[in-house]
């Protein structure tokens, strides 16, 4: 039965993207966690700490570990909220921006290894496809939280 194909295909493309980008991006001493990291902030520079948690879906003791290291790596720094003094804003150093850039390029390279042999129409097609996928589980998580 497709669905069954399906129900594994996800899971398996998703763990093997993980693994390419992870040996790929090796020797740039960044986890794929610390990259999400960089992006989110690099697209909300100065949001606080909890919102970056909530943004990357982690927990906020998970995110504060791994600012912790960013900071270390010289990648961001903390800036105190000058409206809440328990709180830091949070911005990207000089030196994340080169990196965002090659890990943005291995991600680009890894998904053109990945689309070999697949037409432009055909990704455009599949992107469409996997948009109403989303689309559809977005409905079903919204009934389930309007019933649940």
């Amino acid at each position: 039965m497709i669905v069954d194909g399906l129900q594994f295909a996800f899971p398996d493309i998703a763990r093997q993207l993980r693994r390419l980008f992870d040996e790929r991006a090796k020797g740039l001493n960044v986890t794929r966690p610390q990259w999400r990291a960089l992006i989110q902030l690099a697209r909300h520079e100065g949001c606080n700490q909890g919102t970056l948690a909530d943004l990357l879906e982690v927990e906020p003791i998970t995110l504060c570990r791994m600012v912790d290291r960013l900071e270390e790596g010289g990648l961001l720094e903390r800036r105190s909220d000058p409206q809440d003094r328990r709180a830091w804003r949070l911005y990207l150093l000089p030196k994340a921006r080169p990196l965002l850039m090659e890990l943005h390029r291995i991600g680009e390279d890894l998904f053109e290894d990945a689309m070999h042999g697949i037409s432009i129409q055909e990704q455009e097609k599949l992107l469409a496809m996997l948009d109403q996928i989303r689309e559809n589980l977005a409905r079903c998580d919204a009934d389930r939280m309007d019933n649940g």
